[in-house]
């Protein structure tokens, strides 16, 4: 599978699908939520848009939450190598040409945009990240034209039929880049871009500029838009203090939560701008007293913490501890080998995708040998083969018996706070009272 023939179906291709996507979506997260899955007609003539956050966990997120075999658009720079040129277009990835690679490589870009009018003809769907690059902010930066540009040279191409529709596509992370959290991606509504063939028609420009806005708002509606700079940091907190307890809730994401939440901050910044600062800097009070005192949100949001409960979580810790030191094969190769790679990127939105990727390579080569050594040394086979494929879910149970022992840890520690009368203590207490106070009040 190459460059020529990337839109056309290749086994070898669905079946590295599956696999990757199995560690993707059952290992490297704990739940993946989502929303609009109906707006994907596999008949239309697509072009997915996601926002850009998360480097190449964001273009994951698309390809294993959809059905068949997208393409997708990233820049030139990353094809310079032959043999990465040749896996990238295996792995159905075509290069676009910018200024930056120099003039004359914008030529190449005709023939790239040949290929791209044979992937939406193929109805394989074309993704392209219309922000250009990405960027670990919540908030849909200035879109690029060319995603609009694509549509319409397209449907030039072929006379005005192709009917194509560009799916705005909203993906929300509950961390950015740890292991074992919470992806949601929402697709929108259908944007046509035959509404805007006529405009087209008599000014290009006017036509590139309308689509483009009318996207953004669109995808504006499918995530999660801090809109203001200045108190961003503030607000980004804010979702997680009260919103966070709801990260995993199917039925009502986090994701439209927050966006209510900052839509009514939003108001108030207008209507009520003493109440919106006074919000704004509870929340950042909030987020520096609990980070001195080590303590969760999850934490403050119970009053107490009985010593009984925290007593059987201990108990359980003990009685489970075989299992959490078995976990540790896991956790010890699939997890701590990929940070210790990961520490001179100075990037920190690739962290997430390099550990994913480098997860995922170390399972397809240490999983066959972990199997083979278990062949060798226990008996019988069923028994070995068993005790192998248990290591991923023991390496899931290690991860959560580290959390379960920061949970005791905090309840313990939150009751030492009470029972001293820690100072610091009773006034992060009183901030986070009249902080989730003020928010409820702006609910009713």
């Amino acid at each position: 599978m190459g460059k020529d023939n990337i839109e056309k179906y290749s086994a070898l291709y669905s079946l590295l699908k599956k696999i990757s996507g199995f560690w993707h979506d059952k290992i490297f997260y704990r739940k993946i939520i989502v929303v609009g899955r109906e707006n994907i007609k596999p008949d239309c003539h697509l072009i997915l848009a996601p926002n850009h956050q998360n480097a190449l966990l964001d273009a994951l997120a698309v390809l294993f939450t959809m059905k068949g075999q997208p393409v997708f658009l990233a820049r030139a720079d990353i094809f310079k190598n032959k043999f990465i040129a040749s896996l990238l277009y295996f792995l159905k990835i075509l290069p676009v040409y910018r200024i930056r690679d120099g003039f004359s490589n914008l030529k190449a870009n005709d023939e790239i945009f040949r290929k791209t009018i044979d992937v939406i003809r193929n109805k394989n769907g074309l993704v392209i990240l219309p922000e250009g690059d990405h960027a670990g902010f919540r908030r849909l930066r200035q879109l690029k034209k060319g995603i609009c540009r694509v549509a319409f040279q397209a449907e030039e191409a072929m006379d005005f039929n192709l009917n194509i529709k560009i799916i705005p596509v909203g993906l929300e992370y509950t961390n950015y880049s740890r292991f074992r959290q919470v992806l949601t991606v929402v697709y929108g509504k259908m944007i046509e871009v035959s509404d805007y063939h006529d405009l087209y028609r008599t000014n290009q420009e006017k036509a590139l500029n309308e689509l483009r806005n009318r996207l953004a708002a669109e995808m504006k509606n499918v995530m999660v838009h801090i809109e203001s700079e200045k108190d961003y940091e503030a607000i980004d907190e804010l979702r997680n203090i009260i919103n966070g307890r709801y990260s995993d809730d199917i039925k009502n994401p986090k994701l439209f939560r927050d966006r209510k939440l900052i839509a009514r901050l939003n108001g108030i910044r207008e209507s009520n701008p003493n109440l919106y600062d006074k919000i704004c800097s509870l929340s950042l009070d909030v987020k520096k007293k609990s980070t001195r005192l080590q303590t969760s949100y999850r934490l403050l949001e119970k009053k107490n913490h009985p010593l009984g409960f925290l007593l059987a979580g201990i108990l359980s810790l003990i009685i489970s501890l075989p299992l959490y030191v078995f976990g540790n094969i896991f956790t010890l190769t699939f997890l701590k080998i990929p940070e210790l790679q990961i520490r001179k990127i100075k990037d920190h939105q690739f962290h997430g995708s390099l550990k994913f990727g480098y997860s995922f390579g170390l399972a397809l080569i240490l999983l066959p040998v972990y199997l083979i050594i278990a062949l060798l040394i226990i008996r019988p086979w069923w028994l070995a083969l068993l005790i192998s494929l248990m290591i991923p879910l023991a390496g899931i149970f290690a991860w959560n018996y580290i959390i379960l022992i920061k949970r005791i840890i905090g309840g313990f520690r939150i009751r030492k706070y009470i029972k001293n009368k820690n100072r610091d203590f009773i006034s992060l207490r009183k901030s986070y009272d009249e902080l989730t106070g003020l928010i409820a009040q702006l609910e009713q």
